[in-house]
């Protein structure tokens, strides 16, 4: 069984040190297991409860701010937990930094942020790291290999600094849920790094040993989708980025700290004119995304971090190259001459304002405005099926062109139908031939959209057969004729028999029908108007199916059935005549 042995003290320091408002301060644990993260059960039923009427600080903690549902792979925002951080009356006014670390999970980012805890509770103090028996906490953070941060969390205590020209700013610490663990999809790290990049000041990219090609180009992805659910803007879209190199195993090309990679980074991030243009397009996408771009070099912080199950934070077991270095970053991103205030457009950003882009933000994210990012595989083999389709349509195009196409004659609807099924099985079998990427499952999708999308087109080729058909093309003015005819018979009948009043209506509908005969051949002959053509061609060919069509119909069957049976009487009655002359014989 886990036990936790608890310490209750207060320190007494020296007068000529600076005091630290850290809670470490005021209770002090330590754990004989890694379960307890340093949070003694004291600490947690002796703490004002956030629900009180208590100063935040009392009980500070970290609050999750955006949660993640991992059922339908979205994310929601707490907008009351969220509120009850930035609405505080003596931070909701003040222009507010926003220091966000993202990156891949199970690389340090909680146990980085605890240390910038540290320095935000102890900035007077040249010891803010704290006492080497000391357990680090805050943040949730442990040792091993699965994920420990979900969604995006928000540290309970907004900090209020005030800058070397006097002004105060609000300082608020945000942690955000590691990318490409087992259980998130690309839209999902796509998402919490988009997120944290557009209300961050200042993004921290926590990487681990080095700068890879594929960190760029998640970078780019990420960003860019942060861009893409931002309002159009002039500028450049996000203010001050941070690649962090964890575990920097090559000093002796590029030193620790800053000096050391802002050179490494420069190589790194370097447009060449040999580059291939992927390449190039990553960079200066990068590039066009931050106004500011560092990149901060940290050793290996040794192997009992690494290895200790029972570690716990403790500035003893952390290597001196480690710490070194640690206490120069820290200051470097929250020292007070170096904060950077949020903007968007140019105009500072207050708490009030933070939670109200929050709130536009997320519900960007949750609707189904923006495109959904996907991994390389599934972007490559969309992308080779979505190749195979438009080569299958290229080939049933020529094919069906060269059957009827603009300079061929009018083709009989059943042969039409014949050389269609025929060419659509030839496309398909092509598309089939095709190597793809993403198996017979994932092609069969674009293979049905093949087919439709051929069905598709014959149906153009099929309107575009029929207006060759010279009695299909003279339908409409055979059927204004009919029309205007009709209605000539009917007027002068019934004004011969005193109907005037009939009569003036068929010379009405005679006389539209004049106008709309006119207005057809005028559209045909200039090309100008051509909705007044389609809508007298769509009126023309309704009293064609309508009317017409099954009149003439009628009207040849009956002729049919007359023609039939006046034969079959003749026939019997030569057949009579011949009998009567054989039996006279």
């Amino acid at each position: 069984m886990d036990t936790l042995f608890v310490l209750c003290a207060v320190e007494k320091r020296g007068e000529g040190k600076a005091k630290c408002n850290r809670p470490a301060d005021r209770i002090r644990a330590y754990r004989s297991s890694p379960g307890t993260n340093g949070v003694a059960p004291c600490a947690v039923e002796e703490e004002p409860d956030l629900e009180e009427e208590e100063p935040v600080a009392q009980g500070a903690r970290p609050v999750q701010i955006v949660l993640a549902k991992e059922d339908d792979h979205m994310f929601e925002l707490d907008a009351a937990a969220l509120e009850k951080i930035l609405m505080q009356e003596h931070v909701r006014d003040l222009n507010v930094v926003v220091l966000s670390v993202a990156g891949a999970f199970r690389k340090g980012k909680s146990f980085l942020l605890d240390f910038m805890l540290r320095y935000m509770h102890c900035q007077s103090s040249e010891s803010w790291m704290g006492g080497d028996d000391e357990p680090l906490t805050g943040f949730s953070w442990r040792g091993g290999c699965e994920r420990e941060t979900t969604g995006i969390q928000a540290w309970s205590e907004v900090f209020v600094v005030e800058k070397p020209d006097g002004s105060k700013v609000a300082v608020l610490l945000v942690d955000t849920q590691g990318a490409f663990d087992s259980q998130s999809t690309i839209k999902d790290c796509a998402t919490v790094f988009a997120l944290s990049t557009m209300t961050s000041s200042v993004q921290v990219y926590n990487l681990s040993q080095n700068i890879q090609e594929d960190d760029l180009q998640h970078l780019q992805l990420f960003t860019e989708y942060g861009r893409l659910a931002m309002e159009e803007i002039y500028e450049k879209p996000f203010q001050k980025l941070l690649f962090l190199i964890r575990d920097w195993c090559y000093p002796y090309e590029h030193g620790y700290g800053l000096t050391g990679g802002n050179r490494f980074l420069e190589r790194r991030l370097q447009v060449k004119p040999n580059q291939h243009e992927e390449l190039q397009n990553v960079r200066k996408h990068i590039h066009s995304c931050f106004s500011s771009i560092d990149c901060f070099l940290l050793p290996h912080p040794g192997l009992k971090v690494a290895t200790n199950p029972y570690f716990d934070g403790r500035l003893r077991d952390i290597d001196d190259e480690f710490k070194k270095e640690l206490q120069n970053l820290v200051p470097l991103l929250l020292a007070p001459e170096n904060l950077v205030e949020k903007e968007i457009n140019g105009a500072k950003v207050t708490c009030r304002d933070l939670l109200e882009y929050f709130k536009a933000y997320i519900k960007i994210y949750q609707g189904e405005e923006l495109p959904h990012p996907k991994s390389m595989l599934q972007a490559t083999a969309e992308a080779n099926n979505l190749t195979a389709v438009a080569g299958a349509k290229d080939t049933y195009s020529r094919g069906m062109e060269q059957i009827c196409g603009g300079d061929k004659p009018y083709l009989a609807p059943i042969d039409l139908q014949r050389y269609h099924e025929e060419i659509k099985q030839t496309s398909v079998k092509q598309f089939r031939a095709v190597k793809k990427m993403g198996g017979v499952e994932f092609s069969q999708r674009y293979q049905d959209q093949l087919e439709s999308e051929l069905d598709e087109v014959y149906a153009n080729f099929v309107k575009h057969n029929e207006s060759k058909n010279i009695f299909y093309a003279a339908r409409t003015p055979a059927t204004l004729f009919a029309v205007m005819f009709f209605t000539y018979i009917v007027s002068t009948v019934t004004g011969f028999i005193g109907l005037s009043v009939i009569a003036s209506l068929a010379n009405l509908v005679m006389g539209v029908s004049l106008l709309s005969l006119c207005a057809w051949a005028y559209v045909r002959y200039s090309g100008e108007y051509r909705e007044v053509a389609v809508a007298i061609d769509l009126t023309a060919e309704a009293l064609w199916e309508q009317v017409l069509k099954p009149l003439t119909e009628q009207y040849m069957e009956e002729n049919i059935r007359q023609t039939v049976v006046n034969s079959i009487r003749a026939s019997l009655a030569e057949q009579v005549t011949q009998t009567a002359k054989l039996k006279t014989t």
